[in-house]
Order: C-alpha cells, then structure tokens, then sequence
C-alpha cells in the first residue's frame, strides 16, 4: 500500500469513526430526554400514591416522595361511616364504569363508521361534512353548556345517565383522527373485493375495516375512556342524586370543606379512582405501539 492510499484510507476510518460518534451522542441525547419526559410523567402517579400513604399534617408541611405508614389509615377513614353520603368508593366505580364503557363504545364505533364512510364513499357533499365536523371541533363544550341543560329538562333527561352516553357518538376529534389514519393505512382496493364478492356495506365495514383499523380505534378507546372517566363537568349539570354520582364528583364533595380538608384521604381517594385508567392503558397500549410501527413502515 503506498502513501496515498494509505491517507485515504485512514481519512475514510476517521470519517467512520466521527460518524459512529456522533450517531452515539444523538443517541445519548435522545436517551436521556426520553428518560426525562418519563420521569415528568410518572412523576405526577408516584406523588399522588406517595400522598396516599401520608397523613394531612405531613401533606401540608412538605413535598416527599418516599412512602409513609397511613395508607390503611386513610382507608379506613375514606371508607368510614360517616364518609358514605360524601364518599362511596362502590357506587362511584358503578357509576363512573357504566357511564365510561358505554360512552367509549359507541364513541369509537360510530366515529370509525363516519371516517370509514368519509373515506371510502364518493359523494358530492364529503369535503363540506368533513368542513362541518372540524368545524364542530372548534366549539368549546362550555358554550353549548346552557343550552344542553335546557333541552334535557325539556325532555326530561336530568339526573340521568343517558345525557351523558348518547352524546359520546358526536365526537369529531375521533372521527378526524380515524379519518386521517383510514387514508394513510387503509387499502381501499379490499372493499372493492369484499363488494364483488356479495359482502354488505355494513358487513365489509365490521368484518374488514374494524380488524384493519384496531391500531387507531385502541389509541382513541384509550382517550376516549380517560376523558369520559375524568369528565366531571357535564355529570356535575346533570347529577344531583348521592346515588348516581360519578368518582370524580365524590372526589370534589371531599374538598368542599376548605377549613376541614383532609388531604390524605383525598389523594387516598384520587389514587383508587386512577386504577381503572392504568388498567385501560395497559390492555390497550399494545395497539399504540402497533401503530407507530405500522405508521414507520412504508411500501
């Protein structure tokens, strides 16, 4: 090997070298922002179980995250007696799971049907429905609150569960983001297969488009169900009995009293209401990750 090659080839290994480096410091960085946004989103979990374990005195004088002793303590005092017309852990899950799983159902399920239709029928007026419901999405919930109010005392709808589950199907975020990922992922050349093989509308839409859109319909379940379980707004109009109160209006009755809070059984309260979610997540995360890897993959 003479002295040219010799340089070329030690430029090139120092090219190599550099290069490796610096993909290794990317990586490194990329590392450890990732750690730090998980750490900033646990962290909120891991004070609210911390304060769980701690006693009101302990909350008030100072921020820890390292567990106490009175967990079973602010059990027992959450689910005393004298806490069940405030506080009924039983009741509140009832209420809250009722009116969560049927909202999430017919959510997911009517907004997958109006993206599958939005994308895969041909008709004069499909861009101004898709205007329309964008346009639905920029209307604060608040603004319509009043109105809402009214019309269900007119029918005769208040103190009720089903104002708080037939209106879940109206959901133009889901329907927008089911559109978005039917139109990137979604082969329309199957449907045309299941018509010439005598499939129905409905039938080709259940049978082929719900399997083959699982990835986006696990991640909005997901947002749907944190949503209509942390909801307390709209049930906070419509509920007034103790026995149909949801978790979150439960949580908000052991806060009333500002004088006489006992923030270890609110935090203790907090804590059972978040399982649920942490349930909901884990059996639906898989399809998060299905869809990001789906989503990396191009033809």
């Amino acid at each position: 090997m003479n002295k040219k090659e010799y340089r070329k080839t030690y430029e090139t290994s120092k090219a190599d070298a550099n290069y490796t480096l610096k993909i290794k410091l990317e990586s490194a960085i990329i590392f450890i922002l990732c750690v730090l946004l998980t750490i900033l989103c646990l962290l909120p979990f891991v004070i609210v179980i911390v304060n769980a374990t701690r006693d009101n005195g302990q909350i008030q004088r100072s921020v820890s995250l390292i567990p106490s002793t009175h967990l079973i303590e602010n059990i027992k005092n959450l689910s005393s007696p004298e806490m069940k017309r405030t506080f009924d852990a039983l009741v509140g899950y009832k209420n809250s799971a009722i009116i969560t799983i049927s909202a999430t159902i017919l959510s997911v399920f009517f907004s997958a049907l109006t993206a599958y239709g939005l994308c895969v029928y041909d008709f004069k007026l499909r861009d101004a429905a898709t205007t329309f419901i964008l346009a639905v999405l920029m209307v604060p919930t608040q603004v319509s609150g009043v109105g809402f109010i009214k019309f269900m005392l007119a029918i005769d709808m208040y103190n009720k569960f089903l104002p708080l589950i037939i209106p879940a199907i109206a959901a133009p975020a889901t329907v927008f983001y089911m559109r978005q990922y039917i139109r990137s992922s979604f082969p329309l050349e199957i449907v045309e297969a299941a018509r010439i093989d005598g499939c129905g509308e409905l039938r080709t839409f259940v049978s082929i488009g719900l399997p083959m859109i699982k990835p986006a319909i696990g991640v909005q379940a997901i947002f749907t169900f944190i949503a209509n379980w942390n909801n307390f707004y709209t049930p906070s109009m419509l509920i007034v009995s103790a026995n149909k109160k949801t978790l979150p209006m439960m949580i908000k009755n052991l806060s009333s009293d500002r004088l006489a809070t006992d923030y270890g059984k609110i935090y203790c309260g907090i804590a059972i209401s978040v399982v649920p979610l942490i349930i909901a997540y884990c059996i639906l995360s898989r399809y998060i990750v299905a869809g990001v890897a789906l989503g990396g993959v191009k033809e």
